[in-house]
């Protein structure tokens, strides 16, 4: 299929899917879509991964939380599962970029592309340009997926636009589909398949640091697929090999599937993001604990970081409450801290009204604040193309509230740690410095030299160029999620 005369002829042949046949917006008949259209076999861990991204697609679903379940349902195992996953995981992530590949091999807009054939498409093309799956094996199953979906007709487009697509390389398509750029966002964003907004919020994050010139490895990293890593909660379980570089709860897996390792702990040991683990153990560090101190888990689901709290908490002699106000995830936070010998107490309030009603009771608390989730766009792939960067005030004017309130449920002298999961500015440093500027009670403690103290190893972290006391981790820097950390003290 290679060489420029094929190309020629691809490029011909693809526009002529018709949309009164299937491909287009809004004609959702499955006119040729008989028995044997239907009959089609499509391999399992493909099916899975199509269902997750047409859940995605067309029902604002979450991969990570519908994955496990479909293949679990599916009865996939092994490199079966591990196909899934990652056709899956990676056609979202590079939802951008492939939708100005199949524009360009198709000669129309994607809109007009019927969102199921679309989709396919979208999957079709990751297993040509995005993995080692033979183009004969990637090109026939989509085909059928499509005409099981939406007929004979649209399979007929989708094998046009597919052989378009399979004459050229990965690095041919993003030239061809950069060239064209307005700016050197835009060509980062087509490149690395990130949104132009989230480009230039990275950069700027960076660039606090002085560290503008990782903006391309930390794009990357974003595209990659995370570790699995565990926590073993102190006291309680005891890490593993292979032993991840910072955190001292923290391993790795050594392959298969987590979750038994999870059951067979029961618990005591579970995933959990390093730099999550960090940020925790940041505020049980801040200063030696007091038997009798109270701690509040304010934003606490889904009850990783509460689980944690709960361990330490037990160790040192203090007591742990949590907050989460959406019922299903107070649950999870319920769960998560079930195997730890401590009472928790979870309450389901606004976290605003929760603190104001318990103005100074606590001697730490953990804030971490609902926000945009830049930092973990490796391991959620569809968040980068559903928020807008319209969502940034509004999540930001929430973070600086609920960060004013959990001030005043601090009792003096105590540590409150304010935490996101992303590193736009607006979220993080702005949030921090809005809240104290109207305070002259309240501190920031070197957030940097306090994850030095609990990591196992030297950590990377630069001063800002603000010359701020938090600190960032980045998932091309660390391999952690990319989670900010602010220590804030109340004098007294």
């Amino acid at each position: 299929m290679g060489g420029q005369d094929q190309r020629n002829r691809d490029d011909r042949r693809a526009p002529q899917g018709r949309t009164e046949r299937g491909t287009g917006r809004g004609t959702t008949s499955r006119r040729g879509a008989g028995p044997q259209a239907r009959s089609r076999t499509v391999q399992p861990a493909r099916r899975v991964a199509y269902d997750v991204i047409r859940a995605v697609s067309a029902s604002d679903a979450y991969a990570n939380l519908l994955l496990p379940g479909a293949i679990r349902d599916a009865g996939l195992s092994g490199p079966d599962a591990a196909l899934a996953t990652e056709l899956a995981y990676g056609t979202l992530r590079q939802l951008g970029t492939y939708d100005a590949i199949i524009a360009r091999a198709a000669g129309r807009d994607v809109a007009s592309i019927d969102p199921p054939v679309l989709d396919a498409l979208r999957l079709g093309v990751h297993q040509l340009l995005g993995t080692r799956v033979a183009p004969h094996a990637a090109v026939n199953e989509t085909v059928n997926l499509v005409a099981g979906h939406a007929g004979r007709g649209a399979s007929g487009f989708a094998n046009a636009v597919l052989r378009t697509v399979a004459a050229r390389t990965h690095e041919e398509w993003l030239d061809a589909v950069t060239e064209a750029a307005r700016s050197d966002d835009e060509r980062l964003g087509l490149r690395f398949a990130h949104p132009v907004w989230i480009i230039r919020a990275l950069r700027r994050a960076l660039a606090a640091e002085g560290r503008e010139d990782e903006l391309e490895a930390l794009l990357a990293s974003d595209n990659a697929a995370p570790e699995v890593t565990l926590v073993a909660l102190p006291g309680l379980a005891e890490p593993r090999e292979p032993r991840r570089p910072y955190a001292p709860t923290a391993f790795g897996s050594e392959g298969g599937d987590p979750g038994a390792v999870v059951a067979a702990a029961k618990g005591r040991v579970r995933v959990q993001d390093e730099g999550s683990q960090l940020v925790a153990l940041a505020l049980v560090g801040a200063r030696p604990i007091a038997p009798g101190e109270r701690w509040l888990d304010l934003c606490a689901g889904p009850g990783g970081k509460t689980a944690l709290l709960a361990a330490e908490a037990l160790r040192g002699g203090a007591t742990l409450d949590a907050n989460e106000v959406v019922p299903a995830r107070a649950g999870l936070v319920r769960k998560a801290v079930a195997p730890v010998p401590l009472p928790v107490d979870v309450a389901e309030e606004d976290g605003r009204e929760l603190a104001a009603e318990r103005p100074g009771a606590y001697d730490r608390i953990l804030l971490d604040a609902p926000c945009t989730g830049l930092g973990a766009l490796r391991r959620r792939p569809e968040a980068r193309w559903r928020k807008t960067s319209a969502d940034v005030p509004e999540l930001a004017a929430l973070q600086e509230e609920l960060l004013a309130a959990a001030l005043g449920a601090l009792k003096p002298g105590g540590v409150l740690a304010y935490v996101t999961c992303s590193p736009h500015l607006a979220e993080t440093a702005a949030v921090v410095q809005t809240v104290l500027r109207d305070r002259d009670d309240v501190r920031e403690l070197d957030a940097r030299e306090v994850l030095r103290a609990v990591s196992r190893n030297e950590i990377d972290l630069p001063a800002p160029t603000s010359g701020s006391g938090h600190a960032q981790l980045w998932p091309h820097r660390h391999g952690t999620d990319a989670m900010f950390l602010s220590l804030l003290r109340k004098d007294g």
